[in-house]
């Protein structure tokens, strides 16, 4: 029998996964002293079966010394391997070294994670430079595309949607999500000046004046990318536009940047659980997790770093 935990804020998709699987749920709690160390205190695992750990890596920088403590006592108590299910995976988006000197995050975090976890289980990671997760983490993953998810709720929601990519990065969803629905698209060209500076500029849509432009892209970070798409539209349509995402990691403000623009709505999936989350990947991410889990150990064995 496998254990599932939630680290602090993830009991809701947790439960899901369990509601799902059949799992049970075991207590995972943090402690935190005066001069902020942390403890964890969990129940143990069951002996011989998978322990997984449910964290979401919006905001990881908190999270991941605790999580990090949570995996190494889940193996001390028992835990034939251990497991991570973090819907949305954090530092992908730092692959390049921009400026000399710099990180590259995303090899240096994932790398942690290999040898931390014996298997991943992420939603859509942002991989721009990186044709597949395994040239960054070292292990077993099973990646969730969830963009039937997205198509699903936009032809629910949506009468006659225009599927709009904000970026060039965007285009995997908008054409995943289109063809799903058979919805005609387009996408933007960003230029990106800095963090809260990107220039938009769209293809021609006069024939789509009729349909309701649908923006559709893996994260809602700062939100600068639909902010600026959001402006060039309101010269070529009257209907409000809808904002769709997976990952709603939202930076300060930017939801009210996005609504003051003139965003009809903002949705987001259930990978980061926030105000704007409508859509529920919970079913997709329990059947990888299971795959996992049920995987002969040699399949997940930890690979030796070269």
């Amino acid at each position: 029998m496998n254990s599932l935990y939630a680290m602090p804020g993830n009991e809701a998709f947790a439960e899901l996964l369990s509601l799902h699987t059949g799992y049970q749920r075991r207590q995972l709690l943090l402690h935190h002293f005066p001069d902020s160390e942390t403890l964890v205190r969990m129940a143990p695992p069951t002996p011989g079966g998978d322990a997984v750990i449910v964290c979401t890596l919006d905001r990881p920088d908190p999270k991941a010394l605790p999580l990090m403590m949570a995996a190494a006592t889940a193996r001390e108590l028992g835990a034939a391997r251990v497991g991570l299910v973090a819907p949305y995976l954090a530092y992908m988006r730092q692959d390049k070294r921009f400026h000399p000197g710099e990180a590259i995050s995303a090899k240096i975090f994932a790398d942690w994670l290999g040898h931390t976890f014996d298997w991943l289980v992420t939603v859509d990671p942002h991989l721009h430079r990186y044709a597949t997760l395994a040239e960054v983490y070292p292990n077993a993953a099973h990646v969730v595309h969830v963009a039937s998810q997205l198509a699903v709720w936009i032809d629910a929601h949506v009468t006659m949607p225009l599927i709009v990519g904000p970026d060039q990065e965007s285009a995997q969803w908008v054409t995943a999500v289109s063809n799903l629905l058979c919805a005609p698209s387009v996408v933007a060209h960003k230029e990106r000046h800095g963090d809260r500076d990107v220039e938009i500029l769209l293809p021609e849509m006069d024939k789509w004046r009729d349909h309701t432009p649908v923006l559709v892209d893996d994260i809602i970070a700062s939100g600068e990318t639909m902010v600026q798409t959001l402006r060039c539209l309101h010269a070529r349509t009257s209907l409000p536009p809808v904002c769709v995402a997976v990952h709603g990691v939202f930076a300060e403000g930017a939801l009210e940047g996005l609504l003051a623009e003139g965003a009809g709505l903002v949705v987001t999936s259930n990978s980061v659980i926030t105000d704007t989350t409508q859509i529920d990947i919970s079913k997709p991410v329990a059947e990888a997790m299971v795959s996992l889990c049920e995987a002969n150990p040699t399949e997940t064995a930890r690979r030796t770093p070269a």
